[in-house]
């Protein structure tokens, strides 16, 4: 069971960006704050609210990829100082990532617990997860076909045979001549 967050800040109406404002009803531009009254995050869909959750976990992914590649560029204490800007700049970057991230995992939730309010009396949830049991199917019933469409297809499978027996002798030559490579240039280092 998931846990609420205690809500802190403007709630779901805003958090909704300028971006995902342009998916409201008409009379809304994207430029306007929303202007919804109290009762209108009611009559927003559930489908709508999936969508800007789709956007959100967009936004975290790639948030997520920026801090990789901050972190990745930061060298490593190895002895060399490194100017104390460079590294105010980036811890800087760092932190401010760090907090947006955060409000986009408080804004996904705030849709999710949304969405499961509003979905609620739409599915029960089951007790127990039952693995999916595949039925037996029944046997096809293959109707006879003429010798030479059975001859054509015995020649098609023998040449798919040559040609797999051929791509694969093929990739062994080019694992043993990669291989080779890689040895010749690690002797040479």
């Amino acid at each position: 069971m998931a846990t609420p967050l205690p809500q802190k800040g403007p709630g779901l109406a805003g958090m909704l960006s300028q971006q995902q404002q342009s998916h409201l009803p008409p009379g809304l531009g994207p430029g306007q704050p929303p202007m919804l009254p109290q009762g209108a995050l009611r009559e927003i869909s559930p489908v709508f609210l999936c969508r800007i959750g789709q956007e959100t976990v967009q936004d975290i992914v790639t948030r997520t990829m920026e801090i990789f590649q901050i972190t990745r560029a930061t060298q490593l204490p190895n002895g060399v100082t490194q100017s104390q800007a460079v590294y105010q700049d980036r811890f800087g970057k760092l932190q401010e990532h760090l907090r947006q991230l955060a409000l986009l995992f408080r804004k996904l939730r705030l849709l999710y617990e949304r969405c499961v309010e509003m979905t609620s009396d739409l599915q029960e949830e089951p007790s127990e997860l039952v693995p999916y049991v595949r039925e037996e199917m029944a046997p096809v019933r293959v109707e006879p076909c003429s010798p030479a469409v059975s001859q054509e297809r015995q020649e098609v499978l023998e040449k798919m045979r040559q040609k797999n027996q051929e791509m694969k002798i093929l990739m062994d030559q080019m694992r043993n001549l990669l291989w080779d490579v890689n040895a010749m240039l690690t002797l040479r280092k």
